[in-house]
């Protein structure tokens, strides 16, 4: 278990910025495994695969779990989750391939994903008594000093 960080904490992202994917499948059909079981299996060989591969561009993941899957990604570019994501030689081009054709038209699993991209000075993040977490566990884990101490302080910081 992580070791908890005692007091107030913010992420700190590079000047480029930094990109927040969430993606997910929900079991809309639990009971057919023949069609959720595939998905399921693919969306955890991609995080090994990313995970492994520091150049990839992922900076890191959490995963939960339920009637919908939730995955939370954090990478260093739009550009680069792209280039993952077209990829033929990449696990996604097959399993994506492979859901259009024997998975999507059955309606028993659903999928999703949505990007967004983290500007400086464009985004807000607070961490108390947590383990570095989220964004500030793909960035950087810093402490809230009288600069950060406000939510508005933390939006203007990078802004300049």
């Amino acid at each position: 278990m992580a070791q908890v960080a005692a007091g107030r904490y913010t992420a700190e992202v590079d000047p480029q910025g930094a990109v927040v994917f969430l993606l997910g499948m929900r079991f809309n059909r639990w009971w057919r495994v023949d069609k959720w079981w595939p998905v399921f299996t693919a969306m955890s060989r991609m995080l090994r695969q990313l995970a492994a591969d520091p150049g990839s561009g992922m900076l890191g993941y959490h995963l939960w779990g339920g009637r919908t899957v939730m995955v939370l990604q954090y990478w260093r570019s739009t550009e680069e989750l792209v280039a993952f994501a077209s990829d033929s030689h990449a696990p996604h081009a097959a399993a994506w391939r492979e859901f259009n054709r024997r998975i999507r038209a059955s309606g028993a699993v659903g999928v999703w994903h949505e990007t967004y991209e983290v500007v400086p000075g464009r985004h807000e993040c607070v961490y108390v008594n947590m383990p570095p977490f989220g964004l500030a566990a793909a960035t950087r884990h810093v402490p809230i000093g009288q600069s950060t101490d406000t939510a508005p302080a933390r939006l203007r910081r990078g802004s300049a």
